[in-house]
């Protein structure tokens, strides 16, 4: 018997759902056989470009992204000000006139662009994150390509293409500093020993706008300068030095495994038998002689290195 078709779309509409979904797991990336951890990559992170080429108005467009899980909502702030849930890229336009505004007490928000995230309820389109190595493209270049999708604006596709690119010094954490310009020697003593950081931030603005081609889509073009896009770092020992071995995870689970069994167990003597003191411990016996057990095999131990043991357990009279 042939199946109907319409028994089939639930099917398919999950499969589509499933396509649409794919997602960037930043801790076990994975290219060309190199693996890649940009975990510490993870929140918000923006870049803000100032436009004054449209007098008397002047503009800031503030570019977010979060590689590694959608953009969450800022408190006091309009839904409309900022991009949909889901979005991973996202751009806002804000303006105000410095001759009638010179302390920015009207800034208006002129557009807001998600560039990309995963929109299945609303457009249908997705992530799709392509990633790529730069040594592809560049020989001499030594760091990642990411490409993020899904986003739609102006009836226009959108695309995020960060250039992630290895730099042993810079954690891809650093903001721009910023200068106190009323008291500049303040606190100097306090940071003469602290390491300086970078004066600009490791995630730069490249640009914005369309490409040529058949499909209508604007791109977005960002460079980030951070180590962990360095092909060697996951064989450094700064890298061994963060992450937990197999051995700790395995103490670890076992020291919680034992806590909950011996709660539990405390617990249910309690509630059925009304126990008390050692009596409320499962197997309280046994924890009870483990002194003496460890005693008698270390006794035993002993006898067998020094040599007692080829009497038979008699000793000579």
């Amino acid at each position: 018997m042939k199946t109907p078709v319409y028994s089939l779309l639930p099917l398919l509409l999950s499969l589509s759902h499933l396509v649409t979904s794919v997602t960037i797991d930043c801790q076990n990336i994975r290219v060309d056989g190199k693996k890649f951890d940009l975990s510490k990559l993870a929140g918000r992170h923006s870049v803000t470009v100032h436009d004054t080429s449209r007098p008397p108005a002047e503009y800031n467009t503030t570019w977010t992204i979060n590689l590694c899980a959608p953009l969450k909502k800022l408190e006091g702030i309009r839904d409309q000000d900022q991009c949909p849930g889901g979005t991973r890229v996202c751009g806002v336009v804000q303006s105000w006139n410095p001759a009638d505004d010179p302390d920015k007490k009207h800034v208006q928000v002129e557009n807001v662009i998600p560039i990309a995230g995963n929109f299945e309820s609303s457009t249908g389109a997705g992530l799709d994150p392509k990633v790529t190595r730069l040594k592809t493209q560049d020989s001499n270049s030594d760091g990642l390509q990411i490409e993020l999708n899904g986003g739609n604006y102006n009836k226009m596709k959108q695309k995020a293409v960060v250039q992630l690119t290895c730099d042993k010094d810079r954690s891809g954490n650093e903001e721009k500093r910023k200068r106190d310009d009323q008291d500049p020697d303040q606190d100097k003593d306090k940071d003469k020993d602290k390491e300086e950081q970078p004066s600009t931030s490791s995630l730069t603005f490249v640009s914005y706008g369309p490409v040529e081609g058949k499909d209508k889509i604007e791109v977005l073009r960002l460079d980030w300068r951070t180590k962990y896009a360095c092909e060697d770092y996951a064989d450094s020992d700064e890298a061994r030095r963060s992450g937990w071995g197999f051995f700790t995870w395995f103490i670890l689970l076992a020291f919680l495994g034992i806590a909950a069994y011996l709660i539990f167990g405390s617990w249910l003597n309690y509630n059925r038998y009304g126990a008390r003191g050692w009596d409320l411990l499962p197997h309280g016996d046994t924890i009870r002689d483990i002194p003496y057990l460890f005693k008698d095999w270390s006794r035993k131990v002993i006898d067998t290195v020094s040599g007692g043991g080829s009497r038979g357990g008699y000793s000579a009279v």
